[in-house]
């Protein structure tokens, strides 16, 4: 590793033990870096550097030559940093300087162990899966950040209504869902939003999507999983004029009857994961703490 971005939002500026931690193990390791221009000029007005670093602007000033991106914060972070990457496949490792993250796994206090990890090449990369999103008749938001890492959600919009979901696999017609929004998830996304409406958990490598239905009028309305070569066409029906339709958290108005086309791109992110890490630890941390207090109790 030789060259690395460094990306980070407004809260991680409160860590200033950690960002002064990741710009030394750089600095020792003779690391080039560059910090994303936003997050150096918060890190700059809060006194936190103490020298001047290079930085850059966006997705246009990063290219193959960078190795790796660091983010600090948590998994939100993780999430935008991707929309600097796009389709250039440089991997991400996450940093976490709050509560331990699915994507931002790097804990604070292992911050120079996983880096040296990194650079000794003990870790893996997991390719992570992303979903397109194309609209008829054509949406100006979609046409340059059309892709969303964690999921593609449509929503009700003042209203208190439940929208109609028309929703097609492959051009044959599934169902109509009646509900207050649904969510179209990568195995990424599962842990997220899809998980607090009763979606499954599915493993970052899995090739699958999931579909979950938000607050469903219909009892027998359920998560369904697919395969994520499945190409997923929604038209909503609103009593109001236009529903929302998000991408990750970014989020836009779209008008009623517009048919919403949703597929895996042609690119992947990758995120690294350092060997004293995995995902199987993480989700026993965050979500089967039963499991880890029984054993406690066992020991």
């Amino acid at each position: 590793m030789k060259k690395a971005a460094i990306y980070g939002q407004s809260y991680a500026i409160t860590s200033e033990k950690e960002v002064k931690t990741l710009i030394h193990v750089l600095q020792k390791n003779k690391i080039d870096f560059y910090i994303e221009h936003k997050f150096y000029n918060l890190l700059i007005e809060h006194e936190v550097l103490e020298d001047s670093y290079k930085s850059f602007d966006n997705f246009n000033d990063l290219d193959n030559s960078f190795d790796i991106m660091l983010t600090l914060g948590g998994d939100g972070t993780f999430l935008r940093s991707a929309t600097h990457i796009r389709d250039l496949d440089i991997p991400i490792l996450g940093i976490n300087t709050g509560r331990l993250g699915f994507l931002a796994i790097v804990a604070k206090d292992v911050i120079e162990e996983s880096i040296n990890l990194v650079l000794k090449g003990e870790y893996t990369i997991q390719e992570r899966t992303l979903l397109s999103v194309k609209t008829e008749p054509k949406t100006k938001d979609f046409e340059e950040l059309n892709f969303a890492l964690n999921e593609v959600t449509v929503a009700k919009k003042n209203t208190t209504s439940m929208i109609g979901v028309k929703t097609y696999l492959n051009g044959e017609y599934l169902t109509n869902y009646w509900a207050d929004g649904l969510i179209i998830s990568t195995p990424t996304g599962s842990t997220g939003y899809s998980l607090s409406c009763n979606g499954p958990v599915i493993l970052p490598d899995s090739k699958n999507i999931v579909i979950t239905p938000i607050a469903p009028h219909n009892l027998n309305a359920r998560p369904i999983v697919i395969s994520d070569e499945t190409k997923v066409e929604l038209e909503v029906d609103s009593r109001e004029k236009s529903y929302l339709v998000s991408l990750d958290s970014r989020v836009t108005t779209v008008a009623n009857h517009t048919k919403i086309l949703i597929e895996k791109t042609d690119f992947t992110i990758k995120s690294i994961l350092p060997k004293n890490q995995s995902f199987l630890k993480t989700l026993r941390s965050k979500l089967l703490w039963g499991e880890d207090i029984r054993n406690k109790t066992n020991v």
